[in-house]
């Protein structure tokens, strides 16, 4: 299925109290790669941040006001979305401003448009129980740089949820055995986490090394007065 990761900035925490999407971003994945169609738009909210909001994303008013409201290019979202499943971190907070806007654009919810919403934060929590599970802490978890993230970008932040999406979602390669993470206790623990083992190399023996094998069968049929066990499995 074709996904997408979005996010979204915003006015405020509410959309009850006016509050309104100012960035809307869009990353596309398709067979877990990533496509490079992503899409991206900053919005006139016809209103100011709160202090808290402006601080985060840095979006000032007039920046904004150049650029188009939500009704105007909702149906880019509509259409971007279509039978597509979306992640998002948090769901419930950017579906909340989304069906607002769309509302006012007279359009239906969002969760309409779309296949399926997944959130990455619920699936995050699932499998990093009473850890910290925010975009950055997930980042740290998985390696992934988010250095150049000095303030929170719908863009940004959705590319980063992607690497982070794929990470979390790929099955493990290895046995990963983590001191860094405390356990309940208190004290270093180890987390054994799933191995795939259709990653590993498979090196058949050479002429060789078969030889010497068979000899070593029979020294050992010879010490134990018959049939290995070996030679028995073989045989059954």
């Amino acid at each position: 299925m074709r996904q997408i990761v979005l996010d979204t900035e915003t006015t405020g925490l509410d959309p009850a109290q006016g509050h309104r999407v100012v960035e809307l971003a869009c990353v596309e994945m398709d067979n877990r790669s990533l496509t490079g169609r992503h899409l991206h738009l900053y919005l006139n909210p016809d209103r100011d941040s709160d202090p808290e909001a402006l601080a985060v994303h840095g979006l000032t008013t007039e920046f904004l006001s150049a650029h188009p409201r939500f009704e105007d290019v909702a149906h880019q979202l509509v259409e971007y979305v279509k039978d597509a499943e979306v992640i998002i971190h948090n769901a419930a907070f950017d579906v909340k401003f989304l069906n607002a806007e769309l509302s006012r654009a007279g359009l239906p919810a969002f969760e309409t448009l779309c296949a399926k919403i997944t959130d990455s934060l619920l699936h995050a929590r699932e499998l990093h129980p009473g850890k910290r599970n925010s975009l950055d802490a997930l980042c740290e978890r998985y390696g992934i740089s988010n250095a150049h993230r000095t303030l929170h970008g719908a863009l940004l932040d959705s590319e980063l949820l992607a690497d982070v999406w794929l990470a979390m979602t790929r099955g493990q390669d290895a046995l990963l055995m983590d001191f860094a993470e405390e356990t309940a206790g208190g004290g270093p623990g180890m987390r054994v986490e799933r191995f795939d083992a259709s990653v590993l190399r498979v090196v058949p023996a050479g002429a060789d090394e078969l030889q010497a094998h068979e000899a070593y069968l029979a020294d050992l049929d010879k010490a134990a007065g018959g049939p290995c066990v070996w030679r028995a499995l073989q045989a059954s």
